[in-house]
C-alpha cells in the first residue's frame, strides 16, 4: 500500500526503550510491506519545548509537516509513575485537527515492569478531543520492555507471541489507514466554527 505511517517515540529520554520499540515496529511495517514510507519522530532526540514558548512554532514545524503527511500513526508511550510522560502529553498540546483529524492511531504502552495500561487509558481519555485522532480499539502493551524486541538473543515463547500480536496490530492499522484515507477527503477539517472538540 502507498501509505505513510509515522511512529512517535513518546519518551523524553535519549535512547529510550520507547524509541527501541518504535524502531522495531517501524522495521516490521517495512518488512511486512504494509506501507511505502515510515517516519520515526523521537521526542527524546528531538524534544519539543514546553508549549507555549518562544521557540514553539519553529520546533513544531517539522513535526507538523510529518504528521500532516502521514496516513496513520503509532503512538508509543512509556509509563512513568502510572502516567503518560510529559513529552507525549506536550505533543498533543501542540497537535491540532490540521495534523491528526480522522487519522487512525495504534497506541503502544511501554513498561519496565508489568504495567503499561494506564498511559493508554489516559491518552484515550484526554488527547483526542481537539486533534480528532482516531485510536484503534486494538492496542499493544510491551511489558518488561528491556527484555523485548532486542536484536540479539533468541526470543522466548512469550515474546514470540508478543511479536505475532504486534504484526497483527500493525496489519489492522494499515487496513484502517487505507479505509480512512478517502474519508478524510470528504470531511472539511478546516471548518473554523468546529475547530475544537466538545
Amino acid at each position: 500500500m502507498s501509505l505513510h505511517i509515522a511512529l512517535i517515540a513518546g519518551s523524553s529520554q535519549v535512547d529510550s526503550q520507547s524509541a527501541k520499540v518504535a524502531d522495531y515496529l517501524g522495521q516490521r511495517l517495512r518488512q511486512l510491506e504494509l506501507c511505502e514510507q515510515v517516519t520515526l519522530l523521537d521526542l527524546g532526540r528531538s524534544p519539543l519545548p514546553l508549549w507555549p514558548g518562544p521557540d514553539s512554532r519553529d520546533a513544531w514545524g517539522p513535526y507538523s509537516a510529518t504528521l500532516r503527511d502521514a496516513d496513520a500513526l503509532v503512538v508509543v508511550t512509556p509509563e512513568w509513575n502510572g502516567m503518560a510522560c510529559p513529552a507525549i502529553k506536550n505533543l498533543f498540546v501542540y497537535a491540532s485537527h490540521k495534523e491528526l483529524a480522522h487519522k487512525p492511531a495504534l497506541l503502544v504502552g511501554v513498561s519496565a515492569g508489568l504495567g503499561g495500561a494506564y498511559p493508554l487509558a489516559e491518552l484515550r481519555a484526554s488527547s483526542y478531543k481537539n486533534c480528532r485522532i482516531c485510536y484503534l480499539p486494538e492496542q499493544l502493551i510491551v511489558r518488561q520492555v528491556e527484555g523485548a524486541f532486542n536484536a540479539h538473543g533468541e526470543p522466548t515463547a512469550e515474546e514470540r507471541r508478543l511479536r505475532a500480536r504486534a504484526d497483527w496490530t500493525l496489519q489492522v492499522l494499515a487496513e484502517y489507514a487505507g479505509a480512512m484515507r478517502p474519508l478524510r477527503a470528504r470531511i472539511d477539517i478546516q471548518a473554523v466554527p468546529f475547530a475544537n472538540g466538545m
